[in-house]
């Protein structure tokens, strides 16, 4: 024989029901509070630059020229000056710079500022250093290299390192 679910549990069935069918925060009590969120930017500027290859050629008659980048990125509003150095090459200076190859040999070479390659790239801040403003992007600045007519040494693979400075 079946039996009846007792009027208790219909009546707790029913109060369930009812209550399920209401949100349970209604009756509840909230507060809030507030937050500050906070960044401080200071001026910063990362630099990054790109081989300068002159390729391979035979005798040094004639000028070798060839560009490269220097791609720097300051926060916006930061004024910075970027300088290159003479290289690693031992006896190389901004401004006779040299690549070594082998036995010690060396070609002379320069890197210069402006596309008539009239002005050396130096690295004397509001010298011969190339300088801008931050803008908050990469601000590619070009590099015209040049290896001049010389007398040309034994065959091979001539290079040095040059270090790229930036100053803001």
């Amino acid at each position: 024989m079946m039996q009846r679910p007792s009027r208790r549990l219909s009546l707790r069935i029913a109060a369930f029901a009812a209550l399920s069918t209401f949100p349970l925060w209604l009756g509840a009590a909230t507060k809030t509070t507030t937050f500050t969120v906070r960044l401080t930017l200071t001026n910063d500027c990362t630099i990054a630059a790109s081989d300068l290859d002159f390729g391979s050629t035979g005798v040094l008659a004639a000028n070798v020229d060839q560009t490269s980048t220097v791609s720097v990125t300051c926060s916006t509003g930061a004024p910075y000056q970027v300088g290159l150095d003479g290289g690693t090459t031992a006896s190389s200076t901004i401004a006779n710079r040299l690549m070594t190859g082998p036995t010690a040999a060396t070609v002379q070479f320069q890197i210069y500022r402006d596309a008539a390659r009239t002005q050396i790239w130096g690295n004397t801040p509001n010298t011969d250093t190339v300088g801008g403003t931050g803008n908050g992007t990469a601000q590619p600045l070009t590099m015209y290299g040049r290896v001049p007519t010389q007398t040309t040494p034994g065959a091979g693979a001539y290079t040095t390192t040059v270090t790229a400075t930036i100053n803001f």
